[in-house]
């Protein structure tokens, strides 16, 4: 079905040069109907439009939600690549010998100085005894030694004394000897003297007249020249035996020296007692040692819990022969922290000290508290095994990450809810520092 053209209104006219002419006033009843109103409503600015209008609105609201999100959201910092971290404490034996008993389970709290496994002592005890027997010998023999240095000091003592003593007696007796020498010589010499004024009497009675001289006087001469010649040898009998009294005096002048000499030894003989005695006690110091060590020993028999805590990776049993050094279990002390490693350019504005809302995977409805406590002085690639070389080849410049210790506020976290290991999300709020936060981050600084 063909359609009737519309007629818009009149042709416009021309004039006579050929120019057009504006069309006669149109009448308000030639130009209305539904095809015009639809004409200007194609020409309104959208924002007359309802649907237009309402774009409008939402795309104002939506610009709007986004600088609020953007404006809450620059506060905060958070990364997924954060656990839950703590100490660890290894639980080894340091001397060797069988389990007798163990008191723990896996997984179960104990105190520090806990006793968490027995092993047999029997051994050690008898140790222990030889080594108190050891130390009581040791001392005896430290007594006595001690002892001889005190005898042998009085007996040196004494025998110098003595010695001294018998060489000036000895000396006496020879200035003795030798006087009784010079007097036995001058006997000889008063012998020789008579001797030769009898011979002289003698040879003049027999050289008279034996008339004039009778024969008892002539006998009694001769018996005073040999009673003379006799007291001459007894005199000259007399010097040998004080010269050999002089040679005794002098041999034992020289005895007594020699004893002197000996006692004059004294120094080196208390030297020498004393460094026996001095080794004796020395001995005692090592026989104390190794009681002391045994001691020790015995006590290591009782393996304790280092710490208070919860206990992990138990690898004991009763029965069990263990070695110096083995490692038996962990104990990992109830207090926890988060270890986050943030990107390098998250740390403009994070601080130590700023709060910290913590989200654990194993706890998506609990929401934990903190605080940022420090920073690592370097990178995790830094002080990884194998550290990459970068002044090597090509280089592709990577963010880093830079491990941050976040504390749990105190009593904020129940540790029988986290564990090492788990996930965590910390946001930490980076702005609007207050001088509250530089005194918690003050005191947090301090504590650790």
């Amino acid at each position: 079905m063909s359609q009737q053209p519309i007629e818009l209104g009149p042709a416009p006219h021309a004039s006579s040069n050929g120019e057009p002419v504006a069309p006669p006033a149109a009448r308000p009843e030639a130009t209305a109907g539904p095809l015009t109103e639809a004409v200007a409503s194609v020409r309104k600015p959208i924002y007359r439009r309802p649907a237009g209008i309402i774009l409008l609105v939402v795309l104002a609201l939506a610009g709007l939600a986004a600088l609020a999100y953007w404006l809450y959201a620059r506060q905060f910092e958070d990364t997924d690549d954060a656990f839950i971290d703590g100490k660890v404490y290894p639980v080894g034996t340091k001397v060797a010998g069988e389990v007798a008993i163990v008191r723990v389970d896996d997984n179960q709290l104990v105190n520090a100085g806990d006793v968490l496994a027995q092993i047999d002592a029997r051994d050690i005890q008898a140790k222990l005894a030889q080594a108190r027997a050891t130390l009581d010998a040791a001392r005896a023999d430290a007594e006595a030694a001690k002892t001889n240095v005190d005898l042998i000091r009085a007996d040196t003592a004494a025998m110098l004394t003595q010695a001294q003593a018998g060489v000036e007696v000895a000396r006496a007796d020879v200035d003795t000897a030798q006087s009784q020498v010079a007097s036995a010589e001058a006997d000889v010499t008063s012998a020789q003297a008579e001797v030769t004024r009898r011979e002289a009497d003698d040879k003049r009675y027999t050289s008279l007249d034996p008339r004039g001289v009778s024969k008892s006087q002539l006998d009694a001469s001769r018996a005073a020249v040999d009673a003379g010649r006799a007291q001459l040898v007894a005199a000259e009998k007399k010097v040998a035996a004080a010269r050999s009294g002089v040679s005794q005096a002098r041999a034992k002048v020289t005895s007594a020296q020699g004893v002197l000499a000996a006692a004059k030894t004294a120094e080196q003989q208390i030297a020498a007692a004393e460094a026996k005695s001095r080794y004796a006690q020395a001995q005692v110091g090592e026989a104390q040692a190794q009681l002391d060590a045994a001691t020790l020993d015995l006590s290591y028999t009782s393996i304790k819990a280092p710490v208070a805590g919860r206990v992990t990776r138990k690898n004991v049993e009763a029965g069990q022969y263990l070695q110096v050094g083995q490692t038996l279990l962990a104990i990992v002390p109830q207090d926890f922290w988060v270890t986050a490693n943030f990107k390098e350019t998250q740390l403009t504005r994070m601080r130590v000290g700023q709060p910290v809302e913590i989200h654990v995977d194993t706890f998506p409805d609990r929401t934990f508290h903190g605080r940022i406590g420090s920073f690592q002085a370097g990178t995790g690639a830094r002080f990884s095994l194998l550290p990459a070389e970068n002044a090597t080849g090509n280089y592709v410049k990577v963010v880093q990450r830079v491990p941050v210790k976040i504390l749990f506020e105190p009593g904020d976290h129940s540790s029988d809810l986290l564990g090492l290991g788990m996930s965590v999300v910390p946001e930490v709020r980076v702005t609007g520092d207050s001088p509250e936060t530089e005194r918690q981050a003050q005191v947090v600084s301090n504590r650790n």
